[in-house]
């Protein structure tokens, strides 16, 4: 089975792009970054409320914790929000008022002011790469970049299978993209 593609920074700023030129420009961009700077699974995100994400004060928290009925292991595991994941998020409550819902209700809601499915939002990613003309993309591309960069970062293995929510390194090892250009740079450190 082929990998998803691990997009360079201008792919990802051409999705980006194609998403400001949208409707649900706001909503489309969160899901998008849930997936690329918290690692997150189409599942996970669609699957999240708003209080997994806010603080009762309409905050954006620390840690989203996810629950193991919503996680492909079955296992609880917390996603640690980032300064970058914080800005996109709070981008998006204030742009559609997402504090102001119940707690309970979803966080991403579609067109229908309904809750995604897993392959709801997998068919949104799928159309969005589609318009920005990258071939190879779906919906865990945001996954392998998000993995990928920690791992170029030289962030530990153990760590990143933990924010991957992986039960074995040798999963989070097939995310990992190698091109030329890395592993040159690699033996130019010698």
């Amino acid at each position: 089975m082929k990998q998803a593609k691990v997009l360079s920074e201008s792919e990802l700023k051409r999705v980006l792009a194609v998403i400001a030129s949208r409707k649900h420009a706001a909503r489309n961009r969160a899901a998008l970054m849930l997936s690329f700077y918290a690692g997150m699974r189409v599942g996970e995100i669609a699957a999240l409320t708003v209080k997994d994400v806010l603080t009762g004060d309409g905050q954006v928290k620390d840690q989203v914790l996810l629950r193991g009925a919503i996680t492909k292991t079955g296992e609880a595991r917390a996603v640690f929000v980032g300064d970058k994941l914080r800005k996109e998020l709070e981008r998006y409550v204030a742009a559609l008022k997402v504090a102001q819902r119940p707690g309970d209700t979803p966080f991403l809601l579609t067109q229908k002011q309904t809750a995604f499915s897993p392959n709801t939002l997998c068919q949104l990613f799928t159309n969005l790469y589609a318009a920005a003309g990258i071939d190879g993309a779906s919906s865990h591309s945001g996954r392998r970049w998000f993995i990928t960069r920690l791992a170029h970062s030289g962030v530990s293995a153990k760590v990143i299978m933990t924010l991957a929510g992986h039960r074995h390194l040798s999963t989070t090892q097939r995310y990992i993209e190698v091109n030329d250009a890395m592993m040159r740079a690699a033996v130019e450190i010698l």
